[in-house]
């Protein structure tokens, strides 16, 4: 199955860059690129592609007006974003997972990450790692009502949210719990039910503010 990749970065240098990696694997396609947000959100919607790779400082939209256009609530089909950044914009990540993208990576990551990283979005899943996870998820956390004793998840179900909280994948999540990853999906899906939240970012946040990720 092919990836159908669109690039939105305001630097040619980059595109090409994100472009040579993603094209040099045979399952990746980029089918467009975009060089400001108001062309990303226009080709993403004429195009629908699998996953958007989105800059945060763009001139026009920026990332995060992009990353709500094309996936923030109200959005009837909305896409795969994920973002990329650096980490001195931690603060424009935040308001992006906020506004639906499923993840983000560093521009500095390197290509295995990248592509991983692609491929994850694709199926679903999302590639936090770890020590990104525990820098920004902590700020992310939205505010929430509930506590989580409120929320009736099961002792699975909760290892499952403390591993996404950590960053793992659900192939890791699958090897850590002894199940399968057709398992590992379906428990999350009953969390994100339970939760009233739509992605594993939101799943993380949650657990981040409920002091779930450290238990």
């Amino acid at each position: 199955m092919t990836t159908r990749v669109l690039i939105a970065d305001d630097q040619a240098m980059v595109r090409g860059g994100l472009r040579f990696i993603l094209e040099d694997q045979a399952d990746i396609t980029v089918v467009a690129e975009a060089a400001d947000g108001a062309e990303a959100v226009a080709l993403a919607r004429r195009l629908r592609p699998d996953v958007c790779l989105v800059d945060i400082r763009m001139p026009g939209l920026d990332g995060i007006e992009v990353t709500r256009a094309l996936a923030g609530p109200g959005v009837r089909d909305p896409l795969r974003v994920v973002i990329v950044t650096t980490f001195d914009l931690d603060e424009y990540v935040y308001g992006a997972l906020r506004a639906g993208a499923v993840g983000f990576i560093l521009k500095d990551a390197g290509p295995v990450l990248l592509v991983e990283a692609v491929r994850a979005a694709r199926t679903g899943d999302s590639l936090i790692s770890p020590s990104v996870t525990v820098r920004l998820l902590k700020h992310l956390a939205p505010t929430r009502s509930s506590a989580p004793s409120a929320v009736p998840l099961s002792e699975r179900e909760i290892e499952v949210v403390r591993a996404i909280a950590r960053g793992r994948t659900n192939r890791e999540i699958a090897a850590e719990l002894f199940i399968s990853i057709s398992t590992v999906k379906s428990h999350l899906a009953g969390v994100q039910l339970k939760l009233g939240v739509r992605n594993r970012v939101e799943v993380a946040a949650w657990a981040w503010e409920n002091g779930l990720a450290h238990a």
